[in-house]
């Protein structure tokens, strides 16, 4: 068993409860295969304690001073810095990024953390106009007590995407963290905690997801949603927040359409897209996935691709010359194998990868270039959340768009030209809720993360994610 120097354990009302007395569920490392710890399961005692805390905490927090809660926040920035060494090593040994990815993401983490610290301090309402004698007031205060629920693909940013503005916001909250990545959430909260954060405020549970949805929805303590997943698992979600019409943000899948055009720099283009592609072996709900070529470039485009793939070196996140690691569970390579197989019966031809790889019991897929795949295949209809890029020509801007469209996913759309009038028009008729033109980067610690359809609503990120946990309030006085 593989020490990884955070011992597992519930947090709830200030405490770490371990698993004396609780059934445990068992991480794996993704590089190996092997356990590498031992995490107790909340009980409904245990989640009723969280919701009373939660309820506490609520009461105590939402009058602390926005300056007291922003220092809080600041100072746990500053702690994950200083622990990042640490931390990040987690995260790869459980999550199986490599490790400088790992702490890439550690340094994202601290600076949306001081993004939000600067926001509860700008929690402003205001004063509308009225005659002599009479006033109305706009309020914003914090919702009530957030559920949270984060997948496993950001060990380190998803946690604190749902921390940090509930805590901004004057929020308490109970997070559920992936049970696969729990030594990251947890140490993610020893740093809350030592920065000050008082017990009550945060709770952090794991155990059978659906129990836990379905005990802390049905609460009337619990005042907002927030989720971030899969669309099947939203979907469900979001029927049990009807029955008490919660307040919900959803970030849910994608399936990131990306559109080369004829007038791009194919060589910048294709250095920028490789890389960026099979970052966390494909797991990352803006992936760029769908890669529609405009048919002048498209063969140059696609033997660009793949040469530049076969190049990736894959292997253990520890090891430091690993560009892409294992896929995070067992899951996750038998799901790829799958859709590679069911396009491979369809007609598409696989120009590299295609297989599982690695060694020692790791959870490993090779990086995986297709092209000409059908639209009947899967694999274009369906989420893959792998290391899989699916090349197809298209030749009218109208088709371009028309395809990116297609799907019900609408999260995140990348775009490469040079002709700015085509860039406009492709800003206004692409739906998604984030579209990046000539780069990849789409997310800024100012900048509302969410999409749209299918990919959910509300956002995370920017003074969006803070607002989302704020209710509005009119006050009139005479």
């Amino acid at each position: 068993m593989t020490d990884y120097s955070t011992k597992l354990a519930l947090y709830i009302g200030g405490e770490w409860l371990g698993s004396e007395g609780r059934e445990t569920v068992h991480p794996l490392n993704p590089a190996t295969g092997e356990r590498i710890g031992d995490l107790p399961v909340a009980t409904k005692a245990d989640l009723d304690r969280a919701l009373d805390a939660a309820q506490e905490g609520f009461a105590q927090w939402r009058d602390t001073p926005g300056a007291k809660r922003a220092a809080v926040l600041r100072k746990t920035a500053a702690l994950l810095r200083e622990r990042a060494d640490h931390i990040a090593k987690i995260a790869t040994t459980e999550q199986g990024k490599p490790l400088t990815e790992a702490k890439g993401e550690l340094g994202a983490t601290a600076n949306l953390l001081e993004f939000h610290a600067g926001e509860a301090e700008r929690i402003y309402g205001r004063v509308l106009p009225r005659p002599t004698g009479t006033r109305s007031l706009v309020l914003h205060q914090p919702i009530g007590p957030v559920a949270a629920f984060c997948a496993w693909n950001f060990p380190i940013l998803n946690p604190v995407r749902k921390l940090a503005p509930a805590i901004a916001a004057g929020c308490s909250i109970i997070l559920k963290p992936s049970e696969e990545t729990a030594a990251s959430a947890i140490e993610v909260m020893h740093c809350f905690r030592d920065a000050g954060l008082p017990g009550k405020v945060a709770q952090m549970v794991f155990g059978v997801p659906d129990e836990i949805s379905r005990h802390l929805l049905a609460s009337p303590v619990t005042r907002k949603l927030s989720f971030t997943g899969s669309v099947p698992v939203g979907k469900h979600l979001m029927k049990l927040a009807a029955d008490t019409v919660m307040r919900s943000t959803m970030e849910l899948g994608g399936h990131g359409p990306v559109l080369v055009f004829d007038d791009c720099d194919l060589d910048k283009t294709l250095d920028m897209l490789v890389p960026h592609k099979f970052r966390n072996a494909g797991q990352v709900c803006v992936s760029p996935t769908r890669f529609h070529v405009q048919e002048g470039i498209y063969e140059k485009f696609a033997a660009g691709f793949a040469e530049r793939t076969k190049a990736l070196r894959v292997g253990a996140g520890m090891d430091s010359d690993t560009q892409m690691g294992p896929m995070a569970n067992p899951r996750r390579p038998e799901a790829i194998e799958e859709m590679v197989e069911n396009a491979r019966s369809e007609g598409a031809k696989i120009v590299t990868g295609g297989s599982r790889g690695g060694s020692n019991g790791g959870f490993f897929f090779e990086p995986t270039v297709m092209t000409d795949v059908p639209m009947s295949a899967r694999v274009m209809n369906e989420e893959p959340f792998g290391p899989l890029a699916l090349i197809r020509p298209f030749g009218t801007d109208e088709e371009a768009i028309a395809e990116a469209n297609r799907l019900p996913y609408a999260l995140a759309a990348y775009c490469f030209t040079e002709n700015g009038r085509r860039q406009n028009r492709l800003g206004d008729e692409i739906e998604a809720g984030m579209i990046a033109v000539n780069q990849l980067a789409l997310s800024w610690p100012d900048s509302p993360f969410g999409g749209m359809k299918d990919s959910g609503f509300g956002s995370e990120d920017g003074p969006e994610g803070v607002a989302a946990h704020l209710i509005t309030k009119t006050f009139h006085m005479k």
